[in-house]
Formats: C-alpha cells, sequence, structure tokens
C-alpha cells in the first residue's frame, strides 16, 4: 500500500536501513581546537629555547665566577713538574682557592708572569679572588720548600747531621729510617748499608716531606747518577761488581779534584789488578779509607801511630790489600763518572803537592812519586797549616 511522502521521509530518517546497524553521534568538537592547542605547546617550547638560549649567550658573555678578597684559612697547595695554566686552575678550584678554573685562567693570560710559576708548595687561601691567587705563585719567594743543600763526600752521620739542622726532624727520626733501610729503595748490592749512596745535591723539600722521603730522594738521586754513567754496564765491563764502583767512586771523591779524578780511579785500579808492582806491596795506601776507619773527617797527613791504631780495620788500605768493604763517603756524579770510565794510563802513585789550588802529579815511578812527596813536605812546611 502506498504512503503519504511526508510519512515516507519520517519513516526513513527514524529507521535504519534493513541489515544494517544504528550509528550513535555523540557532540563534535569544533576541528580548529586540536589546531590551537598544537600551537600553544609549539610556541611554550619556543619560549623556553629562546630563554635558554638567551641566558646561555648571557653566560657566554658574562665574567666567569670569581671570588674577592684574599681568603681565609690555608690550604698547601703543589704545583707540580709538568702543570700547565690550566692544570693549575683546575687543582685550585679543587681545593676551593678560586672559583672557577675560568677566571683564573683568564687572570693568567693577562699576566706575563704566570708562565713563569715554579714547581713547589705555596701556601695559599681558600675562596682567593684569581688576582690574589696568581700574585702568590707568581713569586718565588713564595715557595715554603725546605732548602738542604748536602757537599759531596760526606758520611751519612755527617749528612744526617745537616737534614736535623735543616728540617725540623730530629737525628733519631733519621736514624731509626736508615736502621731500615729497605724502606729508602737502595740497591740490593749495597748490602742494607746506605754509606755512599745518600747523593750529594741540593734538595727542596716540601711540608709534606717525611725523613722516609727525603731518604728515598737521596737515593732516588744517586740511582739517576749511576744511571748516566752506566754503573752497572761498567763494572761488568771493567770485572768489578756495581757496589765494587761505588766503593771506587768514593775513594776517587776522597782523593781527587776535577779533571784529576779519572786518573786517580786509573790509579787505583792499576793497583788492584797489578799487586805485584814494585812499591806497592799489593796496597792502595789511601789515607781517606784510614780516616775512615778512625771515624773522622779526612786530614792530609796521617802519621804512622795512626795508621797503626786502626791496623786490623777493613778500611786500612795501609794493612789490608784490597778495596775497603764499601764506600767511604757520598760520591758526586764526577767521582762516578770516574770510576766507571777511568783513563787511560801506567800509573801507580799520585800525590797533591798543592792543598790550595789541588796540583796533582801522577807517575809509574817510586822514586818520582817520592820527589812529590818531598815538594808535598816543603809546601806544608812553609806555605800551609793544613798539613
Amino acid at each position: 500500500m502506498s504512503q503519504p511522502e511526508g510519512d515516507l521521509e519520517q519513516i526513513t530518517r527514524a529507521e535504519p536501513a534493513r541489515g544494517g546497524t544504528r550509528r550513535k553521534r555523540g557532540p563534535r568538537l569544533s576541528g580548529c581546537l586540536p589546531v590551537l592547542v598544537v600551537l600553544a605547546i609549539i610556541v611554550g617550547l619556543g619560549y623556553v629555547g629562546v630563554t635558554k638560549g638567551q641566558q646561555a649567550i648571557e653566560d657566554y658573555f658574562a665574567d666567569p665566577a670569581d671570588y674577592s678578597g684574599p681568603g681565609r684559612g690555608e690550604v698547601a697547595f703543589e704545583v707540580a713538574e709538568g702543570d700547565t695554566v690550566a692544570e693549575i686552575g683546575r687543582k685550585l678550584k679543587d681545593e676551593d682557592v678560586v672559583a672557577s678554573v675560568e677566571a683564573f685562567i683568564d687572570t693568567a693570560n693577562g699576566d706575563d708572569r704566570s708562565t713563569g710559576i715554579q714547581v713547589g708548595f705555596y701556601e695559599l687561601r681558600q675562596k682567593m679572588s684569581s688576582t690574589d691567587a696568581l700574585s702568590v705563585l707568581v713569586d718565588p719567594g713564595n715557595l715554603v720548600n725546605t732548602t738542604v743543600t748536602v757537599p759531596e763526600g760526606l758520611r751519612v752521620v755527617d749528612v744526617v747531621d745537616i737534614l736535623a739542622d735543616d728540617t725540623e726532624f730530629p737525628r733519631e727520626r733519621f736514624e731509626a729510617v736508615l736502621a731500615e733501610p729497605g724502606r729508602i729503595g737502595l740497591p740490593a748490592y749495597a748490602g742494607g748499608d746506605p754509606e755512599g749512596y745518600l747523593f750529594p745535591s741540593t734538595y727542596a723539600f716540601s711540608p709534606d716531606d717525611t725523613p722516609v722521603s727525603m731518604l728515598t730522594a737521596m737515593v732516588d738521586r744517586w740511582r739517576q747518577a749511576a744511571e748516566d754513567a752506566d754503573l752497572e754496564a761498567a763494572a761488568e765491563s771493567l770485572g768489578y761488581t756495581p757496589h765494587e764502583l761505588m766503593t771506587v767512586a768514593s775513594l776517587v771523591e776522597a782523593e781527587g779534584r776535577g779533571d784529576d779524578m779519572p786518573k786517580v780511579a786509573r790509579v787505583i785500579y792499576n793497583r788492584l789488578e797489578n799487586p805485584d808492582t814494585s812499591g806497592t806491596n799489593g796496597l792502595l795506601q789511601i789515607d781517606a779509607a784510614v780516616n775512615f776507619a778512625l771515624g773522622r773527617e779526612p786530614i792530609a797527613r796521617l802519621t804512622t801511630e795512626e795508621i797503626e791504631s786502626v791496623s786490623d780495620s777493613p778500611y786500612n788500605t795501609y794493612t789490608q790489600p784490597g778495596l775497603p768493604p764499601g764506600p767511604i763517603e757520598a760520591p758526586g756524579d764526577a767521582a762516578i763518572a770516574a770510576a766507571a770510565a777511568p783513563s787511560d794510563g801506567p800509573w801507580y802513585y799520585y800525590a797533591t803537592v798543592n792543598l790550595e789550588t789541588g796540583e796533582t802529579k801522577f807517575t809509574e815511578s817510586y822514586e818520582e812519586f817520592l820527589g812529590f812527596r818531598a815538594e808535598l813536605d816543603e809546601y806544608c812546611a812553609t806555605q800551609s797549616d793544613r798539613c
């Protein structure tokens, strides 16, 4: 049956098509709103980015952080060998001496003296301005190292006296360390005896140094001299032990000067290696070794009574053949080098004929040597009271 057109339209809108499903429709958002949200986020991020960028630019051009004033407290600050200005700045910042590495570097770059900062310890303060910190470091007068000079030719007992006098430690502290010589790095061939191995030099000890580190530094400096002279290879080449070469070096230190040292070394080796040579009786006959046996500093001339008083000592080179059992004093670079590389020559005798100038004469003839001794006697009688 046919329906009116108006009713058909109403039915069509109210009922779904046959076989289909009915679709529910909710309220619809405006299509512009999501776009506005996205734009708002982008604008917000852009603002944050611009703000951070602006801050970064301002930070880049702003002066680096720096303290003001001379600071407070005390800081023992070390400038180590090879430290650059940047490394010094980082260490200063770590100790809170300066506020920033950049401030110190900027200050140092503006001061030509910063290239001459010396290795050592300085007394600084915490929270110093970079300018004040740098002014301390560029002045060598602010170094707080203790300088100790040990001359060549001293016995261990004399070295300890100097260390005790020039540092804040009593001699008993040094003696306690030497009683355990393994603590200071002596070579095995020293046999635990530091005599001859405390190298003569000038040392700058820091506030952190102790008797152990001081004595170790002296043995380390000896090791450097031994390496420079190629001591161990030289000993093997010459047919001696390294300890025997150090003993020879100590005798050379006591008996020779300058260019004469390699000649003195040659006399010692000639006597050791040719004991049947007429006049030597297989003996070194070195006064300095007898003085060591007597426990006193060397003097120019020995009496027969003095020599006989220590005739049983292995250090008495007038009564005991061969080398003493070890060094009699600390040799320096030149004496060690002379022992390792003696001069070529036939000499068996030498005599210093002028104690002021050190003039020394060498010969292979015993008769000529006696003439040298007479020359020394004349010198002692007329020109010097040191004999």
